[in-house]
């Protein structure tokens, strides 16, 4: 599939996208910079990583906050094209000295040093238009204008993501994609978000589920997101071993979402009770679950193009992962009450905060930068 009928895709299912926004997409980013924040232990890949950012570079300015290992950095820095900004992330989320005296320190809690990488890039960055994504995220040049141009309209912008290769456990975690498309949303390692937007809130804070909490943070303050479910963003799976570590940590997610949190622990009982039937019963009871999990996915995968990008092979992994998610979302209970899940060397208790809670800190915050906003976007598009 190629990025011309993905893009074509999102454009119907999240509103239009003229040509002139993907065409030009060098008219858009003299507002506009992608900020990816970087960690790595190990540096298998970096030539995949390299040779994307000489792509990315030629079409969006480019910062790097890149809180790997000294001797990792200066591997990195060797590696990656002249013109990426290439900086170290600072503890408080500004790049050495706080640029912004008058605001609140940024990435309060910040045990997930992804967050302290992303407030390092932002407030480094002068530009309004900011695309934030994770090491693994693959952009085209039509989906990354796509973006661009909806931030004119909003304040947070919201792609899906794909995995492309799709080896076995990639295909097992399409399916958790699938079933929030069916059921709502995904949440992807991407997002547009407008610099001003998130400099009023002070910053977010250092959770778990760190995409959550920002799109939280900005909406509570009073920002318009835009949800793309149709502008499809690629990117690498992990390896096979990372996938395996992230299945407690994915499920501890669901602490900030309660009803979903309600309805996952309520699988592992359903699964016991139905093997507790008479052998008939019990097999049409297991065969109506697994049923049921894969008709969903495939909901999910027939919602907003989706077919585009998701193989059917992905919704037949539904039972699988239903079946991984309601144990681990038990094991993720117990490192809870054990006061939290590891997480590079330490425990984060906080998956996100609620929405009520972000609202009490940050309600009407985006009233006082809208004018400017507005401002900017003439400035930007003129």
């Amino acid at each position: 599939m190629g990025s011309r009928d993905i893009i074509a895709a999102g454009g119907r299912a999240g509103g239009s996208v003229t040509g002139r926004a993907v065409q030009d997409l060098h008219g858009v980013t003299p507002g506009a910079e992608y900020i990816l924040p970087l960690r790595w232990s190990e540096d298998s890949g970096l030539a995949d990583l390299s040779d994307y950012l000489r792509r990315l570079v030629a079409w969006i300015p480019v910062t790097v906050v890149d809180g790997s290992a000294p001797h990792l950095f200066e591997r990195h820095r060797a590696a990656f094209p002249a013109a990426v900004r290439h900086l170290c992330p600072d503890s408080d989320g500004s790049p050495g000295q706080n640029a912004f005296p008058d605001r609140p320190v940024v990435g309060r809690d910040a045990h997930n040093g992804k967050v302290a990488g992303v407030m390092t890039g932002i407030r480094a960055s002068s530009a309004e238009f900011l695309v934030i994504a994770d090491d693994d995220v693959r952009y085209t040049r039509e989906a990354l204008a796509a973006v661009v141009h909806h931030l004119a309209s909003a304040d947070l912008v919201r792609p899906q993501n794909y995995f492309d290769p799709r080896p076995w456990h990639a295909l097992w975690d399409t399916a958790r994609t699938l079933l929030n498309r069916a059921w709502s949303a995904d949440y992807p390692g991407t997002l547009g978000v407008r610099r001003s937007a998130l400099l009023a809130t002070g910053g977010y804070d250092g959770v778990l589920f760190e995409n959550l909490e920002l799109i939280r943070t900005v909406k509570a303050a009073g920002g318009r997101e835009r949800i793309l479910p149709g502008l499809f963003v690629a990117r690498r799976p992990p390896t096979a071993r990372h996938f395996l570590r992230q299945r407690i940590r994915q499920a501890y997610d669901d602490f900030a979402q309660p009803r979903r949190l309600a309805a996952e622990l309520a699988l592992l009982p359903a699964v016991i009770g139905a093997a507790l039937f008479p052998a008939r019963a019990r097999r049409n009871a297991l065969l109506g679950l697994a049923g049921a999990a894969v008709t969903c996915a495939e909901i999910g995968r027939r919602r907003h193009h989706g077919t585009a990008v998701f193989p059917a092979s992905a919704a037949w992994f539904a039972p699988l992962w239903a079946l991984e998610r309601a144990v681990c979302v038990w094991l993720a209970a117990a490192f809870r009450l054990a006061g939290g899940v590891p997480y590079a060397g330490s425990r984060i208790r906080t998956a996100a905060h609620s929405e009520a809670e972000l609202r009490r800190r940050h309600a009407g915050k985006l009233r006082r930068v809208t004018g400017n906003q507005e401002a900017t976007t003439k400035a930007v598009q003129g």
